[in-house]
């Protein structure tokens, strides 16, 4: 009973932050605001993702009885109103990625030094959330319903899709990363014509990457476009979940794994082996990636095989980094705003596919060798045993402790429990701040709606048997989790063993 006060009691905080993130004159967040929660302290533009985590605190602070019901509709309401006043790609229907959040325009010179120009981005995973945010209020709320799946059905993802890309693995193709408008892109930018989508009829500028990692956040918008019917239900297996053993592109891990065949899409089903255990690797190895879509996407119970494997295995690994790799004391190592200024990325490299690895130290210093081509390493060999590192000022991020209560909730609990101990300034009127140097004790001077929400949706689910993903389950179930079924990650204790043998 005890345990379940203390998330009561971090949720009723974090709710407090977003009270003062709303922008009276929209009922739209900011992008953060200080940690005395003062309404100056504001940031001056937000996103789709911010107002995504909105909506997902609004359901979480009246299911969790901190608001009436009444005052919840209120709320997410208003988030409709000033989303259908939102100036958006008119053929696609998505958003662009920042607004003012006072005015509703759409912002052209960033409101912060250096007050450089802004091309209006339509970025496919920051829409991604916002249409899964939509779904959720029109099940959760029936009186927007309409309106509600109105905008995201709206909202078309196919402008984003990519078939050429992996065109080997039968062209199921990939997400590009987003877009700009013709005559509208940064300098510079290369233009790539959509002629493969003649129902856009418009060309459009696109990012050089694809979305090709398969355990990153980024695959909401995968979900997003395979459920409302924008690509192809075989889309799932195009991501990378490793670069298979032989391929020569450079990753951070030497992968272990076989090829399977999905829809008539070749897989390799590969892991990375990370102190007796292999793992799917997310792209950095920050705990964000892996384990935000599962706040409101019911993996483990839809993917028996994949997903209910290797999210507890993840945490496990940052877990036994922080407390006996690096000797930080804490865990919980994921992207945030740094206790030293400016959001800044931070993970676990040896469960990351990039080959520089996100670090976990604020001295940013590399904590792995790049590889690059097929691994020449001993069969036994896994990522501790090539890493030489002098870890020291770890920063840990509370909203990465926060995601891994449905795997690992005493842990997590006691996590922040001596995070609080031990650095009180790390705990506000708003509830945890955004991260924590471990060996200075600074701590971030502000709350982020991004890791806010993610925070709110995390002890919901926690005190509310995942209530959250109740809310989204039954729109996505027949599209996603006969996929998610069907697939054997190469991920689990027991593949690490017999390799080693």
């Amino acid at each position: 009973m005890e345990r379940r006060h203390e998330l009561e009691r971090y949720a009723r905080a974090t709710w407090r932050s977003f009270e003062a993130l709303v922008v009276p004159s929209s009922g739209l967040p900011a992008d953060y605001i200080g940690v005395e929660l003062a309404p100056d302290t504001r940031a001056r533009y937000t996103s789709p993702s911010n107002v995504a985590m909105y909506l997902w605190a609004i359901l979480a602070a009246r299911d969790l009885q901190l608001i009436p019901g009444t005052m919840a509709l209120r709320r997410a309401s208003r988030v409709l109103d000033a989303l259908s006043r939102l100036e958006r790609h008119e053929l696609s229907g998505q958003f662009y990625n920042w607004y003012d959040p006072a005015t509703l325009a759409r912002i052209t010179t960033w409101p912060e030094p250096p007050h450089a120009p802004v091309y209006p981005f339509a970025s496919s995973v920051d829409n991604g959330w916002l249409a899964c945010a939509l779904l959720m209020v029109a099940r959760a709320m029936p009186p927007l319903q309409e309106r509600a799946l109105g905008l995201a059905h709206g909202m078309n993802f196919a402008c984003y899709h990519d078939p050429r890309a992996r065109a080997a693995q039968n062209g199921v193709g990939l997400l590009r990363g987003g877009f700009w408008r013709e005559g509208e892109a940064p300098p510079g930018s290369t233009l790539l014509p959509r002629a493969d989508y003649a129902e856009l009829g418009e060309t459009l500028v696109y990012t050089g990457h694809h979305y090709g990692a398969f355990n990153t956040e980024t695959r909401i918008a995968s979900y997003m476009a395979i459920a409302l019917g924008q690509v192809p239900a075989a889309h799932y297996f195009a991501p990378w979940r490793t670069f298979s053993d032989t391929s020569t592109e450079p990753q951070g891990g030497s992968p272990v794994g076989e090829w399977q065949t999905y829809l008539g899409v070749r897989v390799f089903e590969g892991a990375y082996r990370y102190r007796g255990r292999c793992i799917l690797p997310s792209w950095g190895g920050s705990m964000f990636e892996a384990l935000m879509p599962a706040l409101v996407v019911p993996e483990e119970q839809w993917g028996p095989n994949s997903w209910a494997i290797t999210h507890p295995l993840y945490v496990q690994s940052q877990i036994e980094f922080g407390l006996q790799e690096a000797r930080y004391g804490y865990w919980g190592f994921s992207p945030a705003w740094s206790p030293e200024g400016g959001y800044r990325e931070y993970g676990v490299a040896a469960l990351g596919m990039d080959p520089s690895g996100y670090p976990a130290d604020s001295a940013r210093r590399s904590v792995r060798p790049s590889r690059v081509g097929p691994s020449r390493l001993p069969a036994d060999a896994d990522a501790t045993s090539i890493r030489h590192v002098q870890y020291g000022q770890g920063v840990v991020t509370p909203h990465a402790v926060f995601l891994a209560l449905d795997f690992a909730r005493e842990a997590a609990l006691d996590n922040l429990i001596a995070l609080r101990r031990d650095f009180p300034a790390v705990y506000g009127p708003g509830g945890f701040k955004d991260s924590v140097n471990v060996a200075t004790g600074q701590v971030a001077p502000l709350y982020l709606a991004l890791d806010q929400g993610m925070v709110m949706a995390a002890a919901a689910n926690a005190l509310l048997a995942d209530r959250l993903q109740s809310y989204l389950a039954p729109t996505l179930r027949d599209s996603l989790e006969p996929l998610m079924r069907m697939e054997r990650f190469g991920a689990g204790e027991d593949e690490a063993l017999a390799v080693a043998e």
